[in-house]
């Protein structure tokens, strides 16, 4: 199942581990708050913000390559990290957007705004998009 993924040796013994720990410490439930799932040894950010709005339906922002070189050619922000863009996203983003802001920008960065030549011509917000990093695009 996780071959295709890549470096899947490794992420079958974080998810190996990952798993060994939600049974011994949490009794087989998976934490369904932030910070008890950044306290598991190969839980990230992104994956714990992933894991609150899809398995529980609360709100998280999940940082993805999408996520964060979007958010910063818009404009919306000004960061370097995927950290960084978490933090300034919940500063600027209505708290009702943040499940699905995730799914939006992936779908909207492989479809449009990639991340080499972004297909400007065809996109629908390029009124309002400051291309911020775009040096050409389609």
């Amino acid at each position: 199942i996780i071959y295709p993924v890549g470096f899947y040796r490794n992420k079958a013994k974080t998810l190996k581990n990952v798993s060994r720990i939600i049974l011994e410490k949490y009794g087989g439930k998976v934490p369904d708050t932030l910070d008890e799932l950044l306290t598991i040894k190969g839980v990230g950010r992104k994956t714990a913000n992933l894991v609150i709005t899809e398995a529980f339906g609360k709100p998280g922002i999940c940082v993805d390559t999408h996520v964060h070189r979007i958010s910063n050619r818009l404009g919306m922000i000004s960061t370097k990290t995927p950290h960084d863009t978490e933090e300034e996203l919940r500063k600027v983003l209505p708290k009702k957007y943040w499940i699905i802001y995730n799914t939006l920008l992936v779908t909207f960065g492989k479809k449009i705004c990639n991340p080499v030549s972004p297909r400007c011509n065809n996109c629908p917000i390029s009124h309002l998009c400051k291309r911020i990093g775009v040096i050409r695009h389609r």
